[in-house]
């Protein structure tokens, strides 16, 4: 995404972001999915899984216990990256700290007590990991069809605006819209009739600058500059 060619990719790889997470979710989700039926297959021919001898049950512990670790770790240093893909893979971690725990819990009852405990776990994990990720689906594929922010990002859009530089009478439009996972943004604003077009060019470049400084901002790509006349009641 970083490797940039404007010739190739006019307004950037922005949109690559959510992409790649909507295709990573989507994997997930099926992979529940079929989780999901090998559990009610297994449930419906009620066939016990064998039970698992002590060093069965020790490898059992040692790995799991082992990845469960690793992957608690791993989340805990993803959640706090301002990356999207890379919250994406914390979402992952968390989500695999979960589904060890209780497939080591649905497991072991299930050897040592009822059999059906086991297909049981599988089934509730396999309806947490098909709506988890489907949720993710859905999110970011919003933000890929141009999605209108809250009101209080155009509120602090407007605010800048109007107090960018005193020449600016009113802002007549101001549009944002979701371009993968930040802000395209639109604004107009009107100018005094009799300011010269040099300086209306350098107040409208100025303000270009200052919006894309905002986090939420990928680009501001439309500044439209009016004469404004002044009329008495």
């Amino acid at each position: 995404m970083k490797d940039i060619n404007i010739y190739k990719y006019l307004i950037g790889k922005l949109r690559v972001q959510p992409v790649c997470i909507i295709i990573f979710a989507a994997i997930m989700a099926t992979l529940g999915f079929q989780v999901l039926i090998q559990a009610v297959e297994q449930l419906i021919r009620d066939e016990p899984s064998e039970n698992m001898n002590n060093e069965k049950l020790i490898w059992l512990y040692t790995i799991m216990l082992t990845a469960t670790s690793v992957k608690l770790v791993f989340w805990i240093y993803c959640r706090s990256s301002g990356n999207r893909i890379v919250r994406a893979y914390a979402k992952d971690h968390y989500f695999d700290v979960v589904t060890n725990v209780v497939g080591l819990v649905a497991a072991v009852l299930g050897d040592k007590f009822y059999w059906w405990i086991d297909p049981i776990g599988a089934i509730i994990l396999a309806f947490y990991t098909i709506s988890n990720w489907s949720g993710t689906v859905l999110e970011n594929a919003i933000s890929l069809v141009g999605q209108s922010p809250p009101p209080e990002v155009l509120q602090e859009l407007t605010y800048l605006v109007l107090r960018h530089d005193p020449q600016i009478k009113r802002v007549d439009i101001i549009r944002a819209y979701t371009f993968g996972a930040l802000y395209f943004v639109e604004v107009d604003i009107e100018l005094p009739e009799d300011l010269p077009l040099k300086e209306a060019h350098a107040i409208g470049e100025s303000l270009q600058i200052k919006i894309e400084e905002l986090s939420e901002v990928e680009r501001e790509f439309k500044i439209s500059s009016k004469k404004w006349i002044g009329r008495e009641l």
